[in-house]
């Protein structure tokens, strides 16, 4: 009897063990919610691709729109600029920077679409390459920008001057 009851409690101590382990790989590594305040992606930091994590905190990216609101927008027939990026893209990376300032300049609400995370959004927006910032008049695409502001002031691309005079021109 004394040997069942040893037996049995080594079992038990084993599936305790094996719940703690359990437990402790399913946490994000390194990444708790709580260093992420904000998320609006609706899923857990740990499903999040690498670079988007790396975009949470940056305050460049803090305008992100879900594939819901943004159809909602369209079906509502509503006039808004959007930007369409890739959390992974360097051409992003180097842009967006640029035209957040901007978009604060000028007063504009400019949502977010990250490509990366809604990778359906490529083909239902009719997006080629990223960024691409588009104009919607009434719920339907009035003007687009592709491609974004080269890196280290190359003469191929877009240049801030073009999105400060698209932004101008569709403003209103």
């Amino acid at each position: 009897m004394k040997k069942l009851l040893i037996y049995l409690g080594i079992v038990v101590i084993l599936f305790g063990g094996l719940y703690i382990v359990n437990q402790q790989s399913n946490k994000p590594s390194g990444a708790d919610s709580k260093d992420y305040p904000y998320n609006p992606y609706g899923v857990a930091v740990s499903k999040l691709n690498p670079e988007t994590v790396k975009q949470l905190n940056d305050p460049n990216y803090q305008n992100v729109i879900l594939p819901a609101d943004l159809d909602k927008r369209l079906k509502n027939k509503e006039s808004f600029f959007q930007y369409f990026y890739a959390s992974t893209c360097p051409h992003c990376k180097v842009t967006t920077p640029v035209l957040v300032p901007m978009e604060k300049e000028l007063g504009l609400d400019v949502k977010q679409f990250n490509l990366e995370e809604f990778k359906e959004g490529w083909q239902k927006y009719n997006i080629q390459f990223t960024p691409t910032l588009v104009y919607y008049k009434d719920g339907v695409e009035a003007g687009r920008i592709e491609g974004g502001v080269p890196e280290g002031g190359s003469s191929s691309g877009n240049t801030p001057d073009m999105f400060k005079a698209f932004f101008q021109k569709y403003k209103g």
